[in-house]
């Protein structure tokens, strides 16, 4: 199985990696018939990013619910690892998806760099490179040399840029490698207009293109000429004014003009597949935090639509990705666009590729929340479908797969779609309080005979495809079992297809 490496950097990196996770957890895939394992490499010295914790745990989550399951068709079947399962030989990682940067925690950059071992004209020169103020973790103005870097680079790249370097070096880069096939893909995700994201991709860009002349890693065949996508994310919201904070945002288009500079000479002849995302739209700001409160963002329509250009790279032909020398022959640059330019986005206002690739999918796992919260406790043990071998009863509903897993990750699914139906630009594509005949804003349900859609027909439909399908387990059976009652039913009831 080809495998897809994902470098999320930064704050965004981790939003979008969230958002690509619920896509793939609702059956969304690329149009290729190449199956892809995704390994996420999560790049942030700010370990307590609140963005990032719920990030990690929900892959936790999705890994476990896969694993336990087995062979999936539709929610959850793509598969998504950690780099140390990937090796075969004996090796120290730590089975997680954040990549561990080293002589960070409660390091000023100063000390860092060593900046006391520097003789007078390298230090002069320091001064001048890395002038100006910041913010140290506790809130406190001080001079650039003297930022303790647990909360990122808040908003200065230049000192990103040194201390990512050290990616190269590192057990992780090593791993990748040495295990780095033909067949495999990269891609990268980070923002524009802020310190780490702006900082990572070129950086994490020219080690992954010059590992052959890094000296530490043996055979690392494929990866000079990897095919290799990226998401540059420009502004797309707003902050509070603050200022007794570095993060200003008034700061972020020059930041992003300069930087789009500097990738224009640097960075957009090595990229196969290049994305570019913004949104002027000016909703609700969020709160001024450079990362010492632990920054925790609602999610955002943008991210979404970051990950969907993850699904769309993979369904790029190899043909169209070839590389030589480290350089694209052709490379591809790429924007998103919606139809309508509401403040509120629901499904109909996205053009028709876009509509086919999510609206199912998406209605699908919305869907089976919706069972499992409202009528599941009703039908257990009584309908057909649940008195199949395996058995969907109450015993299978008290365990740790069913309440711990499986329930809390559609938990948070819920919790993900409200908070981008509560940003702006927001993306509300459900009515959370309707009936099964409505609940898909802008989408009615056929007229005529045979219309109406209830928890009754859903039963029935269960119930015929239980007849019709076996399962290794009770757990298998309720994810296959209702992927394939809810593709068929908003597919008929509808008329939703992909």
């Amino acid at each position: 199985m080809a495998r897809l490496y994902i470098f999320a950097i930064g704050g965004t990196g981790s939003r979008v990696l969230k958002s690509l996770t619920m896509l793939l957890a609702s059956g969304v895939k690329p149009h290729t018939d190449t199956e892809f394992e995704i390994v996420p490499i999560i790049i942030d010295p700010h370990k307590s990013n609140e963005d990032l914790k719920r990030t990690v745990s929900l892959l936790d989550n999705y890994q476990k619910i896969a694993d336990h399951t087995g062979n999936l068709e539709g929610f959850f079947s793509t598969r998504v690892s950690t780099l140390d399962k990937l090796v075969t030989t004996q090796n120290r990682l730590t089975g997680s998806f954040t990549f561990s940067l080293q002589e960070v925690a409660n390091t000023r950059f100063k000390e860092y760099i060593d900046y006391n071992l520097l003789d007078e004209a390298n230090k002069s020169l320091t001064d001048l490179l890395f002038s100006g103020k910041s913010i140290n973790k506790h809130g406190v103005p001080v001079d650039l040399l003297d930022v303790e870097m647990d909360i990122g680079f808040v908003g200065n790249p230049n000192i990103g840029s040194v201390v990512l370097n050290q990616v190269k070096d590192s057990e992780e880069f090593t791993e990748f490698a040495s295990n780095f096939s033909a067949n495999d893909r990269i891609f990268i995700i980070s923002s524009i207009f802020g310190g780490t994201g702006a900082a990572g991709f070129p950086t994490v860009l020219k080690n992954i293109r010059d590992a052959r002349n890094n000296s530490n890693i043996n055979g690392v065949g494929f990866l000079q000429d990897a095919k290799i996508g990226a998401v540059t994310v420009l502004p797309y919201f707003n902050v509070e004014s603050d200022n007794e904070s570095p993060i200003q945002k008034s700061d972020f288009i020059a930041k992003t003009k300069s930087a789009l500079s500097y990738y224009k000479d640097n960075v957009n002849s090595s990229v196969n597949a290049l994305y570019y995302l913004a949104d002027d739209f000016t909703g609700k700001p969020y709160k001024n935090d450079p990362g010492n409160n632990g920054q925790k963002n609602d999610a955002h329509f943008i991210e979404m639509a970051a990950a969907l250009s993850i699904i769309d790279f993979l369904g790029i032909p190899d043909s169209e990705l070839t590389t030589q020398g480290g350089l694209p022959v052709q490379p591809i640059y790429k924007e998103f666009g919606i139809r309508n330019d509401n403040a509120e986005l629901s499904f109909p206002d996205f053009y028709d590729y876009t509509e086919r690739q999510i609206s199912l999918r998406l209605s699908q796992l919305y869907l089976f929340k919706k069972y499992l919260q409202e009528q599941i406790n009703s039908s257990a043990e009584k309908e057909a479908w649940s008195l199949d071998e395996p058995k969907i009863n109450r015993r299978f509903m008290d365990s740790p797969f069913y309440r711990t897993n499986l329930l809390d990750f559609l938990n948070h699914y819920e919790a993900w779609l409200n908070e981008m139906s509560n940003n702006k630009r927001g993306f509300s594509p459900f009515n959370t309080s309707a009936s099964l005949d409505s609940f898909i804003k802008g989408k009615k349900v056929k007229s005529g005979f045979g219309s109406r859609f209830n928890y009754h027909d859903f039963n029935n439909k269960l119930s015929k495809l239980s007849k019709s399908m076996q399962y290794p387990s009770a757990a298998n059976k309720i994810l296959n079992l209702f992927f394939k009652a809810t593709e068929d039913l908003l597919k008929s009831k509808y008329g939703i297809n992909n």
